[in-house]
């Protein structure tokens, strides 16, 4: 159920910052894909749109993504998202397979790219 929330909130926010904040409107660039994070065993996915300089998300699998993550299982989906040092869970959980890649790698490391840009901003 957290995995669940987690890729709901990160719909949210993603959709939120495609919306207002310019940094993360020129990391989108004209990209125009599809991408999902989802459980191995296909109980959770949710899908993410981006188009025109916006991210939209759905929950369930996309018909076809340009790059999806795969996940072993729920509770492991969320611990590598909510790590403390998401690249090095993320590269752990690649190299035990515990997290599959399927698609362009090459997008999966522009995906985290736009991770930065979600924290909350320190107030001066």
């Amino acid at each position: 159920m957290k995995f669940r929330f987690l890729l709901w909130m990160l719909g949210r926010l993603m959709g939120k910052a495609s919306r207002t904040n310019l940094d993360f409107q020129q990391q989108l660039g004209d990209k125009d894909l599809t991408f999902q994070l989802h459980t191995l065993d296909g109980k959770v996915a949710r899908h993410f749109i981006v188009k025109d300089q916006r991210i939209t998300s759905k929950s369930g699998p996309a018909v076809e993504p340009a790059f999806s993550l795969g996940f072993k299982d729920a509770a492991y989906g969320y611990a590598t998202m909510t790590a403390k040092n998401k690249q090095l869970a993320f590269m752990q959980g690649i190299q035990d397979k515990n997290i599959q890649i399927q698609g362009n790698p090459a997008l999966v490391m522009w995906f985290q790219g736009l991770i930065k840009y979600l924290k909350p901003r320190k107030k001066k």
